[in-house]
C-alpha cells in the first residue's frame, strides 16, 4: 500500500483506549493526522493522555476503538509494515547499556534490515549531525542523559523512516542538548519527513510546530495552525491555559 494514501503519513481516527474493562476511557475520540514536511505537536498537561496516544500509535498499547495508519498501513491489520515506517524515542529510554553505541545502532539496523552500504552512510551522517564523537564506541552505561537521547535517536531512525515519533523529547536535557534536538527535528522535517511529538513544554511546541493538537482529560480540545495563530498575535500560554482551565504549575 502506498504511503501517499490521502497524502497522510499518519492518520489516527476516532481512537479510544481504556486500561481495564471497568475503568473510564483514558483517551476518547482522538483524531490526528500529519503529512510530509510537517512537525506536529500533541500538547497537554501531565496526565492529559499524550503518552497514551503515542503508545497506541506506536503499537505499544492495544486500543478498543478507532484506526491508526502509518504510511497507509493499519496498525492492527499490518503491524509489522506500519512499524517499519516510523522511528520512536520514548520518554524513558530503554537501552542495552552493556552495548557500545555502535553495537546498539548496528543491532537495530539488523532488525530493520538496513543494507551495509546504507548503514554506513546513515551512521556517518547521524554521527556528524548529532555530534556523538568517540562516545559512539563506548558503553552506553557511561553515557549522560543527553548522550542516551542521541543514541536513542540514532537507533530509531537508522532505517530512515518517513515518520519520527518522540514522547516528551526535551525532558531532562540541558539547554545545549535541547537546542541540538530542536535543530535536528527541524532538519528531519525539512527533508520531507513527518515529526510528531508530545510535550507539555509550551515554548518548544510554539517555536517548532506547524500544527498543534491540544489534549486534556483524554480529549482533543483544539487543533491549531500555528502560522495562523501567530498572525492573530495571541499569547499562546494564556490561550492554552484558558481552554484547559487549569492553574499553571510552578
Amino acid at each position: 500500500m502506498s504511503d501517499k494514501k490521502n497524502n497522510c503519513l499518519v492518520e489516527i481516527k476516532n481512537l479510544y483506549k481504556k486500561y481495564s474493562a471497568k475503568s473510564d476511557y483514558s483517551i476518547e475520540d482522538i483524531s490526528i493526522n500529519g503529512t510530509y514536511g510537517e512537525i506536529i505537536g500533541i500538547l497537554g498537561h501531565n496526565g492529559a493522555g499524550k503518552s497514551t496516544t503515542i503508545k497506541c500509535m506506536t503499537g505499544i498499547h492495544p486500543y478498543q476503538q478507532g484506526t491508526i495508519e502509518i504510511c497507509g498501513f493499519d496498525m492492527k491489520k499490518n503491524p509489522i509494515q506500519a512499524k517499519q515506517n516510523f522511528g520512536y524515542v520514548a520518554d524513558e529510554f530503554t537501552l542495552f547499556e552493556k552495548m557500545t553505541g555502535q553495537e546498539y545502532v548496528n543491532f537495530l539496523a539488523d532488525i530493520y534490515k538496513v543494507s551495509a552500504e546504507d548503514r554506513k552512510k546513515r551512521t556517518e551522517e547521524l554521527l556528524n549531525t548529532l555530534a556523538l564523537g568517540d562516545s559512539f564506541y563506548k558503553m552506553i552505561s557511561s553515557y549522560s542523559h543527553g548522550m542516551k537521547q542521541k543514541i536513542s535517536i540514532m537507533g530509531a531512525i537508522i532505517h530512515n523512516p518517513k515518520v519520527f515519533v518522540l514522547d516528551e523529547p526535551m525532558v531532562g536535557l540541558d539547554p545545549y542538548s535541547a537546542n541540538q534536538l530542536k535543530l535536528f527535528i527541524k532538519d528531519y522535517a525539512e527533508k520531507g519527513n513527518l515529526v510528531l511529538f508530545s510535550s507539555h513544554n509550551l515554548d518548544v511546541v510554539e517555536k517548532l510546530c506547524n500544527r498543534v493538537y491540544i489534549i486534556d482529560q483524554g480529549k482533543i480540545l483544539e487543533k491549531i495552525d500555528m502560522k495562523r495563530f501567530a498572525s492573530e498575535k495571541k499569547d499562546f500560554e494564556e490561550y492554552f491555559l484558558s481552554i484547559t482551565k487549569r492553574e499553571a504549575k510552578v
